[in-house]
C-alpha cells in the first residue's frame, strides 16, 4: 500500500504513466472507461481510466499537492519507513508535485491553483537564465520544460475529456507557455547557436508552429463542437507570431494564406459549426490575393448546393466573406454554375429577410428549385 492514503494504489499507478509521459515528453490519448471496464488500462500512449479510479487517485493527489505548499509532510502518520510502489519518490523533488497537479488538472481542468503553480515554476525556472546572453544547453533546456508543458496541454485537450477540450483555464496555460517558446526561439539568434538544434524542440519556424496548433485546435472542435475558446486560442496564437516575426505587416497574411485551406476543409467536413466558419473568416479578411478569398467562397457555395445544405453557419459565412468582393461571387464551373451565375442578376425577394445571409440561401433555395440536389437535407437545423 502506498504511504500517501488509502487510495494510494491508484495514485501510484496512474502517476507512474505521468511521470513516464513528462520524461519522453510524449503526448497521450486519455479516455474516461465505463465501469465495466479498468479501472486502468494502458496501450501505449492510449490511456483509459474509470472515473472512480481518478477520484481515488485525484484525492492522493491533491492532498500531496497542499501538503507541500503548506510546507507539511506528505507522508501519513505510520507509513513514514514505507516505500511507494512507483518510488521511491523523493518527496521533496519538483517531480512529485509535477505528476500531482497533472492528475488534479486531469479531474478538474479548472483547478486553478495547480495550474498557476505550473506557471510559476516555469516562470521561476525562465527568471534565473538571461535569455539574451543564455548559452546553448540553458536555451536548450527551457525549451525543452516548455515543450513538456506544451505536451501536456494538448495531452488534455486533444483527449475524449469532455470538459478539457472547451477548458479556458488550459488553453490560456497553453498560450502562456507557447507565447514564452516563441520568444525564446526569437532570442536564441543571440545565442550563436545553430539554429537546428533548437528547432528539433521549437517545431521550427513561425509558420510551422503556427499550423502545427492549427491541427491541434481542429481536433479539439472535432471533439467538441463550437469550441470558441479552441478558436479564440487560434487568433491568440496568430496574433502573437505576426507581433514576434521579421515580416511585420506581411507576416499575418502569410499565416493566413498558409492556413486557409486547411481551415476551409475542416469547415466543409463540419458545415454546421459556427465557430470554425467564424475563424475561417477572421482568416480571409488577413488575406491579401483576391483569388483566394473568391475561390473560398466559391467552394463553400458549390458545396451547399451540391449536398443541399440550408444551416446558417455556412450561409452567415458566405455572406461575410463575400462583403470584401467586387461585385457578386461567381461560380466558375461544376453542376451549378449556369445556374447560379444567371440567378446573380435575378431580383431576390426581401420580404421578411432580416438578414443577409438568407438573401444567399434564398439564392440557393430558387437554383434547387429548378435542379434539385441528389442529397438534399431538407431537415438540415440552423446553428
Amino acid at each position: 500500500m502506498s504511504p500517501y492514503s488509502v487510495h494510494g494504489v491508484a495514485f501510484d499507478d496512474l502517476a507512474r504513466i505521468f511521470s513516464a509521459r513528462h520524461q519522453n515528453n510524449e503526448v497521450l490519448e486519455i479516455e474516461i472507461l465505463p465501469p465495466g471496464l479498468g479501472p486502468l488500462l494502458q496501450d501505449g500512449n492510449s490511456v483509459g481510466i474509470t472515473k472512480k479510479y481518478l477520484v481515488q487517485a485525484f484525492i492522493t493527489a491533491r492532498r500531496i499537492f497542499f501538503n507541500a505548499l503548506n510546507g507539511t509532510s506528505v507522508i501519513e502518520p505510520g507509513h513514514e519507513n514505507t516505500i511507494s510502489p512507483c518510488g521511491p519518490w523523493n518527496y521533496a523533488s519538483d517531480e512529485l508535485l509535477i505528476v500531482s497537479t497533472e492528475i488534479i488538472l486531469l479531474f478538474d481542468c479548472e483547478h486553478l491553483t495547480a495550474c498557476n503553480w505550473r506557471k510559476r515554476r516555469l516562470a521561476a525556472f525562465i527568471q534565473r537564465h538571461d535569455l539574451a546572453d543564455s548559452d546553448v544547453d540553458s536555451l536548450w533546456s527551457l525549451v525543452d520544460a516548455l515543450g513538456k508543458e506544451l505536451s501536456m496541454t494538448k495531452t488534455f485537450l486533444c483527449s475524449r475529456l469532455h470538459r478539457h477540450t472547451k477548458s479556458p483555464t488550459l488553453w490560456n496555460h497553453r498560450l502562456w507557455a507557447l507565447t514564452r517558446l516563441i520568444r525564446i526561439q526569437e532570442l536564441e539568434k543571440a545565442a550563436s547557436a545553430p539554429r537546428r538544434q533548437l528547432d528539433e524542440f521549437a517545431h521550427g519556424t513561425i509558420p510551422g508552429i503556427t499550423n502545427d496548433e492549427l491541427t491541434m485546435v481542429l481536433r479539439a472542435g472535432e471533439l467538441h463542437p463550437r469550441n470558441y475558446y479552441a478558436f479564440s486560442y487560434m487568433r491568440a496564437v496568430i496574433h502573437i507570431a505576426t507581433d514576434t516575426s521579421e515580416s511585420g505587416q506581411n507576416a499575418s497574411t502569410i499565416l493566413a494564406e498558409s492556413m486557409m485551406p486547411k481551415a476551409l476543409r475542416w469547415c466543409l467536413a463540419h458545415p454546421a459549426d459556427i465557430s470554425g466558419w467564424a475563424f475561417t473568416n477572421f482568416l480571409l479578411e488577413k488575406v491579401s490575393r483576391g483569388e483566394i478569398r473568391r475561390n473560398a467562397v466559391s467552394q463553400a457555395i458549390q458545396f451547399a448546393l451540391d449536398i443541399g445544405w440550408k444551416g446558417e453557419s455556412l450561409w452567415v459565412f458566405v455572406c461575410s466573406a463575400s462583403t470584401s468582393l467586387d461585385g457578386e461571387t461567381m461560380i466558375e464551373d461544376g453542376p451549378w454554375a449556369s445556374r447560379w451565375n444567371a440567378l446573380a442578376g435575378d431580383s431576390l425577394p426581401k420580404s421578411g429577410l432580416k438578414d443577409g445571409w438568407r438573401v444567399w440561401l434564398e439564392r440557393a433555395r430558387a437554383a434547387w428549385a429548378a435542379d434539385p440536389p441528389v442529397n438534399e437535407n431538407n431537415g438540415q437545423p440552423s446553428t
